[in-house]
């Protein structure tokens, strides 16, 4: 991994950032979730479903995975975190930094993290079009 990379995380890690963790909305996949549960947690202690599409849920108005400034679940932390902070921007149609992360100059996505962040998007619908 490369200083910077969206999946080191290190700019998080090196400001000790969890602003993307306070009032997370971050969407879950299937696989995240059973990832999840193999750690011993269980579902419906860290979600919450809303509309159709299954959410990390908030404690105390943050991730329930957050605990002393720092992710429980690190190394198996949801795709959607993996990929933060590029979002995809439905109205302009383009990949953007999220706006809620301070230190999103310090990352660089690549090509490659675009598409992984369209394939996420892509999953996400297919899994909520089935529970609807």
């Amino acid at each position: 991994m490369v200083e910077g990379d969206l999946s080191s995380g290190s700019p998080c890690i090196r400001h000790g950032c969890v602003a993307c963790c306070i009032e997370t909305e971050m969407p879950l996949t299937e696989e995240d979730l059973k990832r999840i549960e193999k750690l011993g947690f269980k579902r419906t202690d860290f979600t919450v479903d809303t509309e159709g599409e299954t959410h990390l849920k908030n404690m105390a108005k943050h991730c329930f995975f957050l605990e002393d400034a720092r992710c429980r679940i690190y190394e198996n932390r949801p795709e959607g975190c993996r990929i933060y902070p590029l979002v995809y921007e439905v109205d302009s149609h383009k990949f953007i930094y999220d706006t809620v992360c301070p230190h999103s100059a310090e990352f660089k996505a690549t090509r490659e993290d675009k598409d992984r962040l369209k394939r996420l998007i892509r999953k996400l619908e297919r899994e909520t079009a089935k529970k609807t």
